[in-house]
This record gives structure tokens, C-alpha cells and sequence, in this order.
């Protein structure tokens, strides 16, 4: 009996990303792959495709196919920009100085929180519309440049409506506990009673967030503050992911494991203790090098011994106003290569697998296999390999969300 699908590829090579598949891109070469209700249904080698009867037909003209990649940690929505303190930086002031002197995340906080909904939504589509350019199918914007409650919501609605009008899935976290605002200055714990008590249960009620995160540093919360906002998501059923370790040792990683964290991110100054911790949970490790890059910071995460550890690595771009104002997971892929170690294949895991397991979608995307969602990119090259050493010329052929060429979109 002949089968019907809406959409087969043939002539393609697959980088599936599937573990089970020998080789670090489980890679199926001369394939076909059919799709039918915007998942994949087959998949194989061209020679022992059944019969089928597709709606449309692409020749893939022996170009590879990967899955759509996915950006796991964004900044994306925010007011203004922070041009000057990259100057200041560049004079010899740190991160954490320029913060303290109230820049870094203040600033823009004031600036979201002048912008109307309808100006930051302009300001924010074009950052959504380069990672999208590149591939990216699926990508999460955090809030965080609000610090009161109107001002989180506007930034989740906004981009919840980024989602209505882009071909792109978009992911949101609730990160209201980024920065302590001016308002409390001194009162760190009345504003994480602000965060459990109105913020994270307004927006659980109105559905605008997937996770919760928060930023558990020195010039952030402190680990006692983190938990009570994670005690909080857990009743209202929100997973929660924590950036942990950028600049010091606070212990937000064996926080984070202990409560089985989605992922913890940055993470340049975790222990052993804690790669071990990270292994036993679950925990998947988000690896930021443009922000490590922008900052010019010398302590790589240990990657080699998150491999050894079998540790679940991700790259995001972390793309934001002051840390790293870059719009390219393409560059982040290169970026962990030779700023972190990684092996091509390990990066484009980590914008595909590892990036869905991040966001507690593996079930859904991140790897070509019948059964998950048709997110897929086109890529004429002649190796994956290519994918993290070339930036910039490399362009996707085509893009499929959902099974539908969105290309153009």
C-alpha cells in the first residue's frame, strides 16, 4: 500500500543529531526524509524508502540537512542600548564596576521601561529576524529589563506577539529576578517577596512564561534569595533555570541540581563538585562565549571536564544589551570551538540536542527522528563541519518549520 505524506526530501544527506546513530552528527548519507502533519514520519536511506505518495517533492541536490537550530538563551526584548559602556570597558572599567555605577542591567531597565509595548516590539523584531536568518527555528527571550510588574509583563507579552508574527517558535522565561531596581535599593528581600508574591503568580495567570530564571551572583541575588524564587515556581508548576558562576563561586550550581534546573548558564567558575552534581541531575550546562568574548574574561567553563562527566552541553548566544550585543548562533558555534574547545559536532549539538533538552523540548525537536517535529535547515555544504568554521558567507538553503518552507518568512 502506498502511503501519502505532505512533504519528501531526497538526494540530502542528514545530520540527525540522534545519539543512536554511530558518528558525531549521526549522520545518514544519500537519505530521503518524508513529513506529514509537520513531523517527520520516515527517514533513511534513500535506497530503502518505501513507497509514498508526497503533495511536494525536494530534490536536495546532495546538500546536508540538520535540524533547526535553537538560540536557548536570549535577551532579546529590551529598550535602548549600551554603545557607551562598551567604550567604558574598553578604558579599562569592568562589568561589575559599570554596574555598580549604575549602568549594565539599570540602565537598560530604565530604557524598557520608558519604551511603549509597541516601540519595543520594533526594537526587537529585527534581533528575532537575524537569528532567524541564520537557521534558528526555535528561540527563548527572557524578561528581566523590568523589575516591576508592568513592565515583565510587557516584555513576555511582547514576546509572546513576536511568536504571533514570525515563523519561529519562541520559548519565554521569567527572569525577574536579574537586577535588584533602584526602588529597592537596600531591600534585596522585599523585592524577591515582590517576585514570589505578585511578578511569577501574575504571570502564571496570564500563561506568558515557560521557566523561571534568575541571576544568582555577586552583584545579583545571593543563593537563599535564588531558592525562595525557585520554591515559588515550583508551586506554580514552572521549571526554573538558573545563570550561575559567570563571575565568581556563589553555589548556584549545586543549587540548581538540587532542584533539577532545566540548565544552568554561563558557569565559568563551577567546581568539580558541581560538574558531578550537573551529571547526576540532569542539569544541562549552557555555554555563552560571546559573552565570555564581549567582556574579554580569561576562566573558561571546564569543558573537558563536562565531557568527561557526560555533561549535556548547550551554546546560546545570550544576546543583550551590555554582555554580548550579538545576533549569530552561527558565531557562537565557532566561538566554542576556539574559545572553548569544543569539537564542530559538539557545537552543532549544542544548538540542536543539547539547545531542546535546555528548554525541556527534547521530546519534541533538536534531532531529525520520525516521531518529532519537522524543523529543519538546508545547508549547501559539503560537510557539518563547515557549520562552526565558516561565519557569514554559508547561508541556509532553505528553512522548514513545522514541515513549511519558511525561507523567505
Amino acid at each position: 500500500m502506498t502511503e501519502r505524506c505532505d512533504l519528501l526530501i531526497t538526494n540530502v544527506n542528514a545530520a540527525t543529531m540522534d545519539p543512536s546513530i554511530a558518528g558525531g552528527y549521526g549522520a545518514v548519507e544519500d537519505a530521503a526524509v518524508a513529513v506529514t502533519g509537520g513531523k517527520i514520519v520516515w527517514l533513511g536511506p534513500r535506497r530503502e524508502l518505501p513507497d509514498c505518495a508526497p503533495d511536494e517533492v525536494i530534490d536536495g541536490e546532495g546538500q546536508w540537512l540538520t535540524p533547526g537550530l535553537i538560540d536557548c538563551h536570549t535577551h532579546l526584548v529590551y529598550g535602548g542600548h549600551r554603545a557607551g559602556e562598551f567604550a567604558r570597558r574598553l578604558g579599562g572599567e569592568s562589568y561589575e564596576e559599570v554596574a555598580r555605577a549604575g549602568g549594565g542591567i539599570i540602565s537598560t531597565v530604565r530604557a524598557t521601561r520608558d519604551a511603549s509595548a509597541e516601540e519595543l516590539y520594533r526594537l526587537s523584531e529585527p534581533r528575532l529576524r537575524a537569528l532567524m536568518s541564520e537557521g534558528v527555528t526555535t528561540v527563548e527571550i527572557k524578561s528581566g529589563y523590568g523589575l516591576d510588574l508592568d513592565t515583565e509583563l510587557k516584555q513576555l507579552r511582547t514576546a509572546r506577539r513576536l511568536a504571533q508574527h514570525n515563523p519561529v517558535e519562541i520559548v519565554t522565561t521569567c527572569l525577574a529576578a536579574h537586577a535588584l531596581p533602584p526602588e529597592y535599593d537596600g531591600r534585596a528581600d522585599e523585592y524577591i517577596d515582590l517576585i514570589c508574591e505578585q511578578i511569577l503568580p501574575a504571570v502564571a495567570r496570564e500563561q506568558l512564561a515557560d521557566a523561571v530564571d534568575m541571576f544568582c551572583e555577586t552583584i545579583g541575588f545571593t543563593v537563599e534569595q535564588c531558592q525562595r524564587v525557585i520554591d515559588a515556581a515550583r508551586k506554580l508548576d514552572l521549571p526554573v533555570k538558573v545563570h550561575a558562576e559567570q563571575l565568581a563561586r556563589t553555589g548556584a550550581t549545586a543549587m540548581a541540581a538540587k532542584a533539577s534546573a532545566l540548565s544552568v548558564d554561563h558557569i565559568e567558575y563551577i567546581s568539580d563538585a558541581d560538574v558531578l552534581a550537573m551529571a547526576e541531575s540532569g542539569t544541562v550546562a549552557v555555554l555563552l562565549p560571546g559573552a565570555f568574548y564581549t567582556l574579554r574574561e580569561t576562566q573558561a567553563p571546564p569543558v573537558k571536564k563536562l565531557r568527561e562527566a557526560g555533561v549535556c552541553m548547550a551554546l546560546s548566544t545570550d544576546l543583550n544589551p551590555g554582555s554580548c550585543p550579538i545576533g549569530s548562533l552561527r558565531l557562537m558555534m565557532n566561538m566554542g570551538c576556539n574559545l572553548f574547545g569544543l569539537t564542530p559536532a559538539e557545537a552543532l549539538a549544542g544548538v540542536t540536542r543539547a539547545a531542546a533538552r535546555a528548554l525541556g523540548l527534547c521530546c519534541s525537536r533538536g534531532v531529525l527522528r520520525p516521531g518529532l517535529r519537522a524543523d529543519m535547515v538546508l545547508w549547501p555544504m559539503d560537510t557539518p563541519d563547515q557549520l562552526a568554521y565558516e561565519i557569514g558567507a554559508l547561508k541556509p538553503a532553505q528553512i522548514f518549520l513545522g514541515g513549511k518552507d519558511v525561507t523567505a518568512g
